[in-house]
């Protein structure tokens, strides 16, 4: 293809915005809609931890509902978008580097299906999953998206989902955005406004509201993905940009 493919993180929140008619569930169905029909979709995950970096590589991957305490609809949504060998191989030949090992166990996660049941809800677009090597660090999230952009010119959408502001020990979804969340929601938009992606991967020196903001940090890390695969002078934008439950961030981002 010779369209680079755009790239997208999405602030995915609640699994219930899969059933929801809400701003979010909008505006991800909004933001497929001015995409390109893509090949397939590279989901990268909060909800997918490993030890190595492991990518999806059944025909037909499952519908993970990895969660409690939510009504039984949401249950029982399955999205049954095909795997895709293909792809697999694809990913693994773009970034030798990593090692990428093939997974027949995990299947799509509500990181992932959440997402595109919004985006894609005939489900008939291919989807492979790669997972987070929990030992790395944030450098090595960040030079894999870059490896992975040969991807981009292959009509793959590559689709970051987690949360840049994430801390449900302090979530009350009755608060406003606590100053510390809103604070450090704004200086990571700036610095991907100006393309300073370094701040954003040294976050442990961004100060206290930075460890409030990425605690356990598997929700920050699919940003760092989708930050690598940024090219010289391409442009950026946000969409669904509010902060919930006073300790979320929504803030979803368009690369392309």
């Amino acid at each position: 293809m010779s369209e680079l493919m755009p790239v997208l993180f999405i602030g995915h929140g609640s699994p219930m915005n899969a059933i929801e008619d809400n701003e979010f569930s909008r505006a991800w169905t909004a933001a497929a809609a001015e995409l390109p029909r893509p090949r397939a979709v590279l989901c990268v995950s909060a909800h997918w931890e490993t030890r190595g970096v492991m990518v999806t590589a059944m025909e037909k991957p499952r519908t993970i509902h990895d969660f409690y305490g939510f009504p039984e609809e949401l249950f029982a949504v399955q999205y049954k978008a095909p795997g895709s060998p293909q792809i697999v191989e694809a990913v693994r030949a773009a970034a030798p580097f990593a090692d990428v090992s093939p997974d027949a166990q995990w299947g799509l996660d509500h990181g992932a299906w959440s997402v595109l049941s919004r985006m894609y809800p005939r489900a008939d677009v291919p989807v492979v999953q790669l997972s987070l090597d929990r030992a790395r660090p944030m450098e090595f999230h960040y030079e894999l998206g870059r490896e992975l952009g040969k991807l981009r010119e292959e009509g793959i959408l590559i689709l970051g989902s987690g949360n840049i502001v994430h801390n449900l020990a302090l979530a009350d979804f009755s608060a406003a955005a606590y100053d510390w969340a809103q604070s450090f929601d704004e200086k990571v938009g700036a610095w991907i406004l100006a393309g300073d992606h370094q701040p954003i991967i040294r976050w442990r020196e961004q100060g206290q509201e930075a460890q409030l903001a990425v605690n356990s940090a598997e929700h920050y890390k699919p940003l760092l993905y989708v930050l690598g695969l940024q090219r010289k002078n391409e442009p950026v934008s946000f969409f669904a940009e509010s902060l919930v439950a006073g300790s979320l961030s929504m803030r979803s981002v368009r690369i392309g």
